[in-house]
């Protein structure tokens, strides 16, 4: 990856980013929040995942005299724990830590067999032991984060898995905090969510009880009765989650309760744009960029709250230093949101994203210009998903079979409808989520440490944050080098050219429809007309009808 290069830039990729130099006033200050985590040992669940992934490589690069962070890690793939780390700090993300502490640093990561999913965590019995006389801090963020996951696999992980961690936490002999990461799309019924508890929707003692004694088909027959107002799974689990953490607190164990909003790729460190994932807005413009997404079902007008991944760790970073080191134990939930403070409506990502796909950093084989819009009227977009998206998939589909290949697009299309019912929901509905907290920290933040652990977005560039988006994606998802840009930006004008021919063809088809059913009521007219006259004829008395016949 070292030797791709970017915008015909002599500089890699990953390079872009530059930890910030500090002057000598600020280096004088001291970085209070990476010493949080000094001599602790720490135990992780959710590293491999996308958050996890950012806030374990942060840990590490600012806090490098961490004793040790031990992850949970179950076997995936026929690979064991120790293979999965070795796989997982192969990731570009990790360049930079290593390039700061060398390759070392890694050695501070210890797995522990085990699954979230499974009962009392699937961990041995001497690595229970060794974690409950060692571990100071535990953070919680293992979850499936699937909106359409199985309610069964959705409760067993999120809900009881958040049960066996407390119950593991109340183990640990020498344990400051427990963190759990949850979401601030869990209350959806409130409008207004406010940094305080809410009681959850049914006991979740009992609902996890109910679901171990039945078949994962049972469960799902029942989903709906299970669900009540809640859209999906993913938001109904982690908000029975919350409830058990709230239940820890009030028993005395030291928690704290992190609710981000929908966390995107990286703005700045350590590679800005970086993602392991296609979700949230990343993937609606990888899916307009690729011209296979043609309509939205969406009041463009709205927003949702977004997050860059960075600043969301930066906000776990400074929340566990207040509650650690400043004693801030008043507020023990904290939201990790942004629309207080910055707002981008769904019409400006789309255009912001059509700018930047069709011009600066298009993508390889694209089947389609990118182009479309988002339709406030459902059945109207039902018809647009009918014309533009499914009958262009078959049809492509057909040449692409004809051709020898197998065909991909319906399923494509199928995916991307099932992605719009969670979208639809999302989209059409707003939230406010107020984050008070979040100021006061900043507050007692020096200035080195607001550089340092920025939690704001205050210099961020949307236009150029997509691109960088868009470029990562492009190469680390999609895996589609930089040198593969001017193909791309040369197909991409073929593109426009074949979209305008297209267009015009079908216009001037309509326009000549129009004419031809014009012409043949001009037609039925003018028969009319005749018999009308040969009709009236019949009653003309001679001389009268002589009269006209010289006329």
């Amino acid at each position: 990856m070292a030797a791709n290069k970017v915008n015909n830039m002599n500089v890699p990729y990953e390079t872009f980013y530059k930890p910030p130099v500090l002057s000598e006033e600020y280096r004088n200050l001291p970085d209070r929040i990476g010493e949080t985590f000094t001599g602790k040992t720490l135990f992780m669940t959710g590293a491999s995942g996308f958050l996890g992934k950012v806030l374990l490589e942060k840990i590490l690069r600012k806090s490098p005299n961490v004793k040790k962070i031990y992850i949970l890690m179950r076997q995936k793939k026929g690979k064991n724990a120790r293979q999965r780390i070795e796989e997982l700090f192969a990731s570009p993300l990790f360049n930079l830590l290593k390039s700061v502490h060398g390759q070392k640093i890694i050695d501070k990561v210890l797995p522990i067999s085990g699954d979230a999913e499974a009962d009392e965590l699937a961990i041995k019995e001497s690595d229970r032991q060794l974690l409950a006389s060692e571990v100071d801090i535990m953070i919680h963020g293992a979850a499936t984060i699937r909106f359409d996951e199985a309610l069964k696999k959705a409760v067993l992980l999120n809900t009881r898995g958040t049960k066996m961690m407390l119950s593991l936490a109340k183990e640990m002999k020498h344990l400051e905090l427990f963190v759990h990461i949850s979401t601030a799309y869990c209350h959806l019924q409130e409008k207004v969510l406010y940094e305080k508890p809410y009681p959850p929707p049914t006991d979740p003692h009992k609902l996890i009880e109910r679901v171990e004694m039945m078949s994962e088909d049972t469960v799902e027959k029942r989903a709906k009765e299970f669900l009540g107002e809640f859209p999906n799974s993913y938001a109904y689990t982690k908000c029975l989650s919350e409830g058990l953490v709230v239940e820890a607190m009030n028993n005395g164990m030291p928690c704290l309760m992190l609710r981000p909003s929908i966390i995107i790729p990286v703005w700045r460190e350590p590679l800005p744009g970086w993602t392991d994932n296609i979700n949230g807005p990343t993937g609606l413009l990888i899916g307009a960029g690729k011209g296979v997404i043609r309509t939205m079902f969406c009041d463009n007008t709205g927003y949702a709250d977004f997050l860059p991944v960075d600043i969301t760790i930066n906000g776990i970073f400074v929340a566990i230093w207040a509650y650690l080191s400043q004693k801030e134990h008043r507020q023990s939930i904290v939201h990790l949101t942004s629309s207080q403070e910055w707002q981008v409506s769904w019409q400006e990502i789309i255009d912001i994203g059509k700018s930047i796909v069709t011009t600066e950093v298009p993508l390889n084989g694209c089947v389609w210009y990118p182009g479309g819009s988002m339709k406030s009227n459902r059945l109207l977009h039902q018809i647009c998903v009918i014309f533009f998206h499914m009958i262009p998939a078959y049809f492509l589909d057909a040449i692409i079979f004809l051709s020898g290949n197998k065909p991909c697009l319906v399923k494509i299309q199928d995916r991307i409808n099932k992605g719009f019912e969670v979208f639809e929901y999302y989209a059409n509905n707003q939230w406010e989520f107020r984050n008070e907290y979040v100021h006061v920290l900043r507050k007692i933040m020096n200035k080195r440490e607001r550089i340092e652990y920025k939690i704001d977005g205050e210099d961020l560039d949307i236009k150029k944050y997509f691109q960088d988006c868009i470029m990562a994606t492009r190469i680390f998802i999609l895996k589609e080098m930089p040198e593969t840009l001017p193909a791309a930006r040369r197909h991409m004008r073929i593109m426009y050219w074949v979209d305008v021919i297209a267009k015009t063809l079908f216009f001037v088809f309509i326009l000549y429809t129009l004419s031809s059913y014009s012409e043949t009521l001009r037609n039925l007219f003018q028969v009319f007309f005749n018999i009308v006259q040969y009709i009236s004829g019949l009653f003309v008395i001679p001389s009268s009808k002589a009269k006209i016949t010289e006329l």
